[in-house]
């Protein structure tokens, strides 16, 4: 009695959406992200966080549709959240344009202001990373309010 350890296998054909193939109406799609040159329009780090990009040039709404709240907006929480945004922004901007320096003084603003509104942050309402945890010689992590509950971390 033989048997196989692999048996033959049949191939069975592969439905349309598997192997790349399009209706007769759809268009091929042609990306492009617009290159910036130096020292671009910014938004303010909040009007950042809420539109998703610190670059009035990269606001490409998705479906024209613009993004006009921000729950955090107002908060201390919405300060830090926006700094980071744009802090973010600049970091990648200036890894294709290094020599802008008006960037690049930006760039160190609000990185200076970042540290400083997290420091404000952690001493009013608690830790906000864990690595913000001990406080006073105490693990203060599980502290409520938690970090994204910024109804009651109100400014």
């Amino acid at each position: 009695m033989s048997t196989q350890l692999h048996p033959q296998m049949t191939p069975e054909p592969l439905p349309d959406y598997k192997i790349g193939r399009l209706p007769h109406t759809a268009p091929l799609a042609v990306p492009f992200v617009p290159f910036q040159g130096s020292n671009p329009p910014q938004y303010s780090p909040e009007e950042a966080l809420t539109r998703g990009t610190l670059f009035p040039g990269l606001d490409l709404p998705f479906r024209n549709t613009v993004n006009q709240s921000n729950p955090l907006a107002s908060t201390a929480l919405g300060e830090i959240k926006g700094l980071e945004m744009a802090v973010m922004d600049l970091h990648l901007f200036l890894d294709t344009h290094p020599d802008d320096a008006e960037a690049t003084r930006i760039f160190g603003h609000y990185c200076t202001l970042l540290e400083t509104s997290k420091k404000h942050y952690v001493a009013k309402f608690g830790p906000l990373t864990l690595t913000d945890a001990v406080q006073d010689g105490r693990y203060a992590w599980l502290d409520d309010p938690w970090p994204w509950d910024y109804q009651e971390r109100t400014v």
